[in-house]
């Protein structure tokens, strides 16, 4: 019998809880923030590339090439903390034509440059002093993570003003926020030439392209779930 009673008093408590848990009005909409940036810095990503039949001849080859575009970029004023060597290698490949291994060295250097107006001078003298494969050219922001905070707030304006739309036809109103999803993104323009070889710029005859920097898009997307009131 008491046991009875019991299972009688938890169940009674059960359906009481359910009952007082009832499902809180909500409203769940998008927003979106979206700002576009002139660059104001470039990420230049390059290598050094020699093949011969001789592994010694093609590193000292290889070498030489490196050790003048490094003296370039000092002298050309970059500091040290803004370059670096990336990758280092020396490869035997066989040929499967002639049925002969050639040795292939390569060396790849990553520059930030701080000032985008010396970007057009840069690149010029790296070809000229060498360089003949440009793996990766990026625009950036030096300010990129304050404008993406600009695009999260406009997404959460966004985001308001749409619940604010949708619940005033039904004169209520908004109340605090209960779950906000960020997704947000950047883009980083790149120029038409990347990941090409550059022997063509070498070749003064050859038409220069003129400099499209274009720009930074920083978007900021949200899902935000509010209170009805």
């Amino acid at each position: 019998m008491k046991k009875a009673v019991v299972i009688l008093i938890t169940l009674f408590a059960t359906m009481s809880n359910a009952q007082e848990q009832k499902q809180v009005p909500q409203i769940s909409v998008s927003g979106e923030g979206k700002i576009k940036v002139k660059p104001d810095q470039v990420a230049i990503n390059f290598g050094v590339e020699n093949t011969g039949k001789d592994a010694a001849e093609v590193k000292k080859l290889n070498d030489e090439t490196v050790d003048k575009v490094i003296k370039f970029i000092k002298k050309f004023g970059i500091p040290t903390t803004d370059f670096q060597t990336t990758n280092v290698s020396l490869n035997r490949n066989f040929d499967a034509e002639k049925k002969k291994y050639n040795y292939q060295a390569s060396q790849n250097v990553s520059i930030l440059l701080k000032d985008i107006t010396k970007y057009d001078a840069l690149m010029i003298g790296l070809v000229d002093n060498g360089i003949n494969n440009i793996s990766d050219v990026e625009f950036k922001s030096s300010k990129i993570e304050d404008f993406k905070s600009d695009a999260r707030k406009l997404a959460m304006k966004d985001a308001k003003h749409k619940a604010e739309d949708y619940v005033s036809v039904l004169n209520q109103k908004i109340g605090k926020a209960l779950l906000i999803n960020d997704n947000s993104q950047t883009y980083y323009p790149q120029p038409m030439f990347k990941g090409v070889m550059m022997n063509a710029m070498a070749d003064e005859s050859a038409p220069r392209e003129t400099l499209a920097v274009g720009e930074i898009e920083v978007t900021a997307n949200v899902t935000v779930s509010f209170i009805l009131e």
